[in-house]
């Protein structure tokens, strides 16, 4: 098959995937039989974490079918100028082949190294990094947070500077957070806010850092958090806003 239509392919895949997920995160919605209704408070506030804990994963989803389809359109991109630079070839006589002199055609813009790749870095380390990153992913969604945390730590400390990395470290954090490690969680997100700041995940490590330093009882510490959250974030997803609202009101801020 293709490469782009294997990226293609691998693309519609995992839409189709997201949708049967997302159908069944919103089966937890639909209202109880009357019999039903009358249910324990914490059987309620376990469903709606585990909603929660979907749609975290969900929104992990959707980022990487984006990053998926930035790199397909690269891949265009890469054969559109190769294309255009063979016909620019034939048409001064070189026959796509090497000019006289023995120079060899000179290479197309578009082959130059990825986005979010060091410098000078070959080609492979980028898909490497990708690769690296798409595996813990994979296993933060079979539930195997050990393995996930190692992947999205090595990812970080390799690829410091990749345009993922801030995704890797909040998605580290939210490792530590499934299993109720509210101190390694707090510190990653906390890292991930710091280091991390103006990156996609730069609100979301924010809001987290809050909520699991509410975990830890650190109530006054969790509103300073969501206080700041305004001011650095002014263009916030709607989502994000109500969710720190609700926090807010959750843990009495003032």
């Amino acid at each position: 098959m293709p490469e782009n239509g294997r990226v293609w392919y691998e693309t519609g895949s995992a839409m189709k995937t997201f949708s049967s997920q997302l159908l069944l995160a919103f089966a937890f919605l639909l209202p109880l039989p009357a019999a039903a209704q009358r249910v324990d408070p914490v059987y309620i506030e376990d469903r709606l974490n585990q909603l929660q804990q979907s749609l975290t994963l969900m929104t992990g989803q959707i980022e990487q079918l984006q990053h998926r389809n930035t790199q397909l359109q690269q891949q265009m991109e890469k054969m559109q100028a190769d294309y255009e630079f063979r016909i620019e070839q034939l048409e001064k006589g070189g026959g796509g082949g090497a000019r006289p002199g023995g120079a060899p055609p000179s290479r197309p813009p578009a082959q130059a190294a990825a986005p979010g790749a060091p410098a000078g870095a070959a080609p492979g380390a980028a898909a490497s990094a990708d690769q690296l990153y798409d595996d813990a992913f994979k296993k933060l969604q079979e539930g195997d947070y050990a393995g996930a945390e190692r992947g999205f730590k090595t990812f970080v400390q390799r690829n410091p500077q990749n345009k993922l990395a801030g995704n890797a470290q909040y998605w580290l954090g939210e490792t530590y957070y499934a299993r109720k490690d509210y101190q390694n969680a707090m510190t990653a997100f906390a890292e991930g806010y710091k280091n991390y700041k103006a990156s996609q995940k730069g609100p979301d490590n924010l809001l987290k850092l809050g909520i699991t330093l509410s975990a830890l009882n650190r109530k006054q510490d969790a509103c300073a958090m969501f206080a700041r959250f305004a001011q650095d974030y002014p263009r916030a997803t709607d989502l994000q806003k109500r969710r720190i609202d609700q926090e807010r009101q959750k843990n009495g801020c003032g």
